[in-house]
């Protein structure tokens, strides 16, 4: 209904204003006396309707200009062919435009995996064939390769072989960890160096910040060219180093980058900072599906996680998007598995129902463990903004690289990359594996039609890793807090995964080896009999990844999809639902937001959650401005003021728009004008109209009053004016008004008493006042 009204008034004013400007007014040559008066609107001034950095785009003005254009299209194709085919490729545009998104994503992130995947394995050595080889390729091209010790071959050499000859004995291992730190700290040095110097919003997950630019902010540059090429490249330095980050996070920001710049290629999302986030919302869910391989996931995790509006029609385009996309990586096989996922797993035994309170165990460890990472790293990243360690960027990265490969090394399962950690805690042991998880006491194993092996006894190898694993844990645990946030790219979904990975898996060995040896319990008789295969250690770690990630970010649905996408688990959806839900309701016990709410509110970007209830009894005239104490509010007359006063008003305020007034006396509401407009129009006119001066008068009516004849020409700006701004009276109820700024992404709203304007709210406002009603420091809101 209100979409509706502001419309037709929309349209109302247009007519009104193209009326004028063919009347008797402003078409007079100067004859009579009166200066010959220019319409704004006879041409469309560059620079009006656009936005200054770091305000907020009138989500109402930008729907409304597209209805006008679309309209405009529409009716002009009935007229020539030619109209009709400008029309078609309009409408085509979107879809156009969602292809070559998908295609840029996938093409980079394939590029991204392999770069990633050999400057890991060049950490611990090279390959003699072709230095371009990571260690599998390198293997793989190996006759002399034997199945049992696959991972050994004589094209590969490590740095010890290189430099000493010799890969055994201390001081090979000595020079293997030399070469091992060295190569960590120029990997990270190099990124973080990059990004100093020529991106600096390349650095973070940048998920926060996307989600803050589809509610409609403006950042400048974070989506630009230079922010594609140079997140792009220190995203695989940063990965490679061995920091404890992902590049799944990060990869959302590059699909947005690739969706933001593509858009400059078509008018109607070059021009429209609402259509552009509609191709925003769906780069979002390229982003994912380029990560994860999973396509479905990602549209659902843009529409759960980051988009703010969410049309059905960028529904369909997110889904071809990210089929596009998924396509691209599978094409080019980064893995070499042909498949697009390293994580495939396949389990060979179905689940218990009396394993879901295991798994509800590890959701309450994701729970806990979420909440406990989300405080401890804004904690972190709180005394990083407000003390001298954030002035030594540098110094903090090159410092948690040292200390992370210093711990790293020692231990095979934090040395190795953290994908590949995930990959071998998700695997189900089979008869070939040589992992030393999978190095159980032998057993006698009758050959049966399935795969499935039966429980049996873990051997000394089992009981090591077990070992490492919990050191493990606790390492990534601690350095993954200090890690994200970093002026390097991070992401946050595989060390939360690697977390819930490793709880899960020394669960399920723990489960395992119970059922083994007490298969009489209660809780086992009837379904675990001995030589069975009751219990699969993988899939408690696939289910503790799922409750870590969702206790850290609170996704549910996208979660649970992006979870069987990712490890084609399909048959375990209900221990990754149950595991999920656990997660999020103990995390949410603990603390309301997600990681991603909380670096919005440490960054203070002014962004309206809506998720979270605002239950005050507060009143619009309790948050306008002015406030009692405060000077009365600054108002342009529509008929009164000169050039002079106006750009005075300007230079002596900070404001983003000027509510117009009929007259000082009066306060009564004409309309609104965005600051921006108001200069644009003003130098515009000096430039092009001649004899404008400081003494011009100024006029936001419709119709002209004839002026002296020595005076000099006056200035028409109705038709920057908006006619229609949002009104809400001083008794509103402040929860109305938040819920009216949210659906309907308002700027601002003014306050009127029986059509008198009292006041203004701003997002701004809405946003300090519930900051102050939650006991929060409201000069927290850094921006405009």
């Amino acid at each position: 209904m209100i979409n509706r009204v502001i419309v037709s008034q929309k349209k109302e004013s247009t007519l009104n204003s193209k009326r004028v400007v063919r009347g008797s007014y402003g078409a007079g040559d100067g004859s009579n006396g009166v200066p010959k008066l220019m319409d704004l609107l006879d041409e469309p001034v560059p620079g009006v309707g656009t936005y200054e950095d770091f305000n907020t785009i009138d989500w109402v003005r930008e729907k409304s200009k597209d209805r006008d254009r679309h309209r405009e299209i529409a009716t002009k194709s009935k007229e020539s062919a030619l109209a009709l085919m400008k029309s078609i490729s309009d409408a085509f545009s979107g879809w156009l435009l969602m292809l070559l998104v998908g295609l840029m994503s996938g093409a980079l992130a394939g590029g991204i995996d392999i770069s990633a995947h050999w400057m890991t394995d060049l950490k611990e050595g090279v390959c003699l064939n072709g230095f371009w080889f990571n260690h599998e390729h390198c293997c793989w091209n190996s006759n002399e390769t034997t199945f049992q010790e696959r991972d050994k071959c004589p094209n590969w050499k490590s740095w010890a072989e290189l430099i000493v000859g010799t890969n055994e004995g201390p001081f090979a291992y000595i020079m293997n960890y030399l070469m091992y730190v060295c190569w960590a700290l120029l990997f990270s040095f190099l990124a973080v160096s990059l990004v100093r110097a020529f991106a600096p919003y390349a650095c973070g997950s940048g998920i926060p910040e996307i989600k803050t630019i589809l509610s409609g902010f403006i950042i400048r540059g974070y989506l630009g060219k230079w922010t594609l090429m140079i997140k792009t490249i220190t995203l695989v330095l940063a990965v490679s180093s061995g920091l404890s980050l992902g590049k799944e996070g990060p990869l959302v920001h590059v699909a947005c980058c690739c969706g933001n710049i593509l858009c400059h290629l078509f008018t109607k999302y070059r021009k429209n900072e609402a259509k552009r986030r509609e191709v925003l919302s769906a780069a979002a869910a390229v982003g994912v599906s380029v990560a994860f391989g999973a396509p479905i996931g990602g549209v659902l995790f843009s529409l759960e996680e980051v988009s703010y509006y969410f049309p059905l029609k960028t529904l369909w385009r997110s889904f071809f998007a990210a089929l596009v996309a998924a396509f691209t990586l599978r094409s080019i096989n980064p893995f070499g598995n042909s498949r697009l996922v390293l994580f495939y797993v396949e389990f060979h035994s179905p689940w218990h129902l009396l394993e879901l309170i295991p798994f509800v165990l590890l959701g309450i460890f994701g729970g806990i463990w979420g909440a406990f990472f989300i405080r401890a790293n804004i904690a972190w990243c709180r005394r990083r903004k407000t003390t001298r360690l954030g002035h030594y960027p540098v110094l903090e990265v090159l410092f948690v690289t040292a200390v992370t490969a210093l711990l790293a090394f020692p231990n095979s399962y934090t040395r190795m990359s953290t994908s590949e950690l995930i990959s071998e805690l998700f695997n189900d042991c089979g008869l070939l594996d040589s992992s030393q998880l999978c190095n159980y006491a032998n057993v006698s194993v009758t050959k049966s039609s399935s795969d499935a092996l039966p429980d049996r006894p873990a051997g000394q190898d089992v009981y090591t890793a077990m070992w490492q694993l919990s050191l493990a844990l606790v390492f990534k645990m601690l350095i993954t807090v200090v890690t994200f946030g970093m002026k390097v790219p991070s992401g946050l979904f595989i060390p939360s995964m690697a977390v819930g990975a490793i709880a899960g898996r020394l669960l399920g060995v723990g489960m395992e080896q119970l059922a083994y040896y007490h298969h009489d319990w209660v809780i086992f008789r009837g379904w675990c009999s001995p030589g069975a295969d009751c219990i699969t250690p993988g899939l408690y770690a696939m289910v503790g990844a799922t409750a870590c990630l969702g206790g850290v970010t609170r996704m549910t649905v996208s979660l649970v999809v992006i979870m069987f996408e990712l490890t084609g688990g399909l048959e375990y959806i209900v221990p990754l639902m149950a595991a999920t839900m656990t997660s999020k309701w103990v995390a949410d016990a603990l603390g309301r937001e997600g990681i991603y709410e909380a670096h919005i509110r440490l960054n203070g970007y002014p962004f309206l959650e809506s998720k979270e209830e605002f239950s005050h009894k507060t009143l619009a005239m309790d948050v306008m401005r002015p406030r009692r104490s405060d000077p009365p509010l600054s108002v342009i007359t529509q008929d009164g003021m000169s050039v002079e006063e106006v750009e005075s008003l300007i230079a002596e305020t900070s404001y983003s728009g000027f509510p117009v007034v009929v007259s000082h006396e009066s306060q009564r509401l004409v309309g609104f004008v965005q600051r921006r407009d108001l200069v644009i129009s003003i130098e515009n006119a000096r430039q092009r109209q001649e004899g404008v001066v400081s003494a011009s008068r100024i006029f936001f009516t419709e119709y002209t009053p004839p002026q002296p004849p020595n005076s000099p020409p006056p200035l028409k700006l109705r038709g920057i004016m908006d006619l229609s701004p949002f009104t809400v009276t001083d008794h509103t109820a402040m929860d109305i008004v938040v819920d009216i700024f949210r659906k309907l992404g308002l700027r601002q709203c003014l306050v009127t008493h029986n059509g008198r304007l009292l006041g203004i709210i701003t997002k701004k406002d809405i946003l300090k006042h519930m900051a102050q009603m939650a006991n929060r420091d409201p000069d927290s809101i850094l921006f405009n």
